[in-house]
């Protein structure tokens, strides 16, 4: 694991193999307002190219919140977000998709009633470079481009081993995998940030033991940045690089897995105060 290292603009730490590129993602004052209720407040953070990083907190501290903002769902009261050095403000969900970032969701969103292969299709939208005449039509570049699809879904199914599977329907398939399906169609938009909201949710010991790895292989392999919400702690502290802790909607501690379970402001905010 690389050593961390601050970057002062961007009031964060990134890892030291990343420190002299610029950060895939950057969030400077972001804030956003629900009528008079203030759910995140002048979060900032910077994500380096090749980070896997955590966004912790106790139920209700905005963490969905942001995720929902950095894709989009929300568009910000308030504050700026840099993908890859880009302004943000503006783009709408499929636009910032485009721009290069994906998510996984909290309650599994699947296509369940299609296959698998199917689902990781729908994912490949952004890749697929053929006109709705020449798909219609069934011309040679269309099924040139549809062969070239099903062959890197597949690619894409193996990096969980789940080619084998890849003409079941998803609704049919157990829970730990459909989880890991969603991770495969987010992967299929070519992200450089890919989101990952609670990925162990269900899972046993010995699949997220099994989930810890892959998400170090999906950053190896394609060379992104990962940033994951989750409440399992041991998953946390054993893969993130950075973390972020959230609670009543702004961030109360960054750092290092060792910085961060031994701060004091991170134990009150999950244990409570202390009488006395």
């Amino acid at each position: 694991m690389s050593k961390m290292v601050p970057v002062k603009q961007s009031y964060s730490i990134v890892p030291e193999r990343d420190y002299h590129k610029s950060p895939i993602l950057e969030a400077h004052h972001l804030g956003i307002d629900f009528g008079g209720l203030t759910a995140v407040d002048d979060f900032n953070i910077a994500i380096g190219r090749t980070e896997i990083c955590g966004l912790i907190g106790p139920n209700g501290a905005g963490k969905t919140t942001v995720f929902n903002l950095l894709t989009k769902v929300y568009q910000p009261t308030r504050g700026t977000i840099l993908l890859d050095g880009m302004d943000t403000s503006g783009f709408n969900t499929v636009k910032a998709n485009q721009a290069g970032i994906a998510r996984t969701f909290q309650n599994i969103r699947l296509f369940k009633n299609l296959t698998v292969l199917d689902n990781v299709l729908i994912g490949l939208h952004n890749d697929i470079n053929c006109s709705i005449p020449k798909a219609l039509l069934r011309t040679p570049s269309y099924w040139k481009a549809e062969k070239a699809a099903k062959t890197k879904a597949l690619d894409l199914l193996s990096i969980f081993d789940m080619q084998d599977l890849a003409n079941a329907e998803a609704g049919s398939l157990p829970y730990g995998a459909q989880r890991r399906l969603e991770i495969v169609r987010a992967l299929a938009t070519n992200p450089k940030l890919l989101l990952l909201d609670e990925p162990a949710a269900g899972m046993n010991p010995s699949e997220t033991a099994e989930l810890m790895e892959n998400i170090r292989k999906i950053r190896d392999t394609f060379q992104i940045a990962i940033m994951l919400i989750e409440h399992d702690m041991n998953l946390v502290m054993g893969i993130c690089e950075g973390i972020a802790v959230l609670s009543y909607g702004k961030i109360i501690a960054k750092g290092t897995p060792a910085e961060i379970t031994s701060n004091p402001a991170v134990i009150e905010a999950y244990l409570g105060k202390k009488e006395g």
